[in-house]
């Protein structure tokens, strides 16, 4: 199957020489969910922005595959509190003729549509920005922290949304989070980061009893990859690639501080 994108040997560093990424090599095939793992200045949103092809990086090579189109959401939005603004004005700013009708049934955001942007929750922003992001009907999904300042029962809908996203879209999906549970519950491939290096990478299964992980994330946390597992009262699951069946369950933080 041919590559959405491929890295080899990237470096990115500082205008003041400090390397934030050292030599990755990633390969990208499509709909595949990849998690981007590893606790705080790893590099994983420097990572993200490379992919994106908003960081050029100093040394190293990446091939895309010719007109690929990528989908990304940021780690961050700040909104001027008075924008007089709903959430649908916002979804069509710069849109010529398409309706986001589509992205807006799959993202679960139509009712939202007359809301003004301001009085809306985490979990709500978020999965509007995901909608935005899917409009231009992306190959390559790029999320950066997208449940950061979620509550738990929007995270477990969220990533259950992902797996909805790849199947209906065909996208691969390249995602930065801190909660090892959900992540690894849905996720295909695992790249771990640590001081700009990739210290392990694989299969989930693989990547848990990895020994750098173990040293990063404690002997304990091979639980985040527990599966068939009902939570929140309910049978809140996700489907991996190939079919498996995965359920989301509580999530833990890599957050080191």
């Amino acid at each position: 199957m041919p590559s959405l994108l491929t890295l080899g040997d990237v470096s990115v560093t500082t205008d003041s020489g400090v390397t934030l990424l050292k030599k990755v090599n990633l390969t990208i095939k499509p709909r595949q969910i990849i998690s981007l793992i590893g606790p705080n200045g790893a590099g994983k949103s420097t990572l993200i922005r490379v992919l994106a092809a908003l960081q050029p990086p100093a040394t190293g090579s990446i091939e895309r595959q010719p007109n690929l189109v990528t989908g990304y959401l940021p780690q961050r939005l700040t909104l001027p509190m008075n924008l007089p603004i709903t959430a649908g004005e916002f979804l069509r700013l710069g849109l010529n003729r398409h309706q986001p009708n589509t992205e807006l049934h799959t993202t679960g955001v139509t009712h939202l549509m007359d809301k003004p942007l301001q009085a809306l929750s985490g979990g709500e922003l978020r999965r509007l920005l995901l909608a935005r992001a899917l409009i231009r009907r992306p190959k390559l999904l790029l999320l950066d922290e997208p449940t950061a300042g979620v509550d738990l029962i929007g995270q477990v809908e969220f990533y259950q949304l992902l797996a909805k996203v790849r199947d209906e879209y065909g996208c691969a999906i390249v995602i930065v989070s801190h909660d090892l549970h959900f992540v690894m519950a849905a996720t295909d491939q695992v790249l771990c980061l640590d001081q700009g290096l990739v210290c392990c990478h694989g299969h989930p299964e693989e990547v848990s009893q990895h020994p750098e992980y173990r040293s990063l994330f404690g002997a304990g946390t091979e639980q985040a990859f527990a599966v068939f597992t009902h939570a929140m009262g309910g049978h809140n699951h996700a489907h991996a690639h190939g079919g498996d069946h995965i359920d989301a369950v509580e999530p833990v933080h890599t957050d080191h501080g």
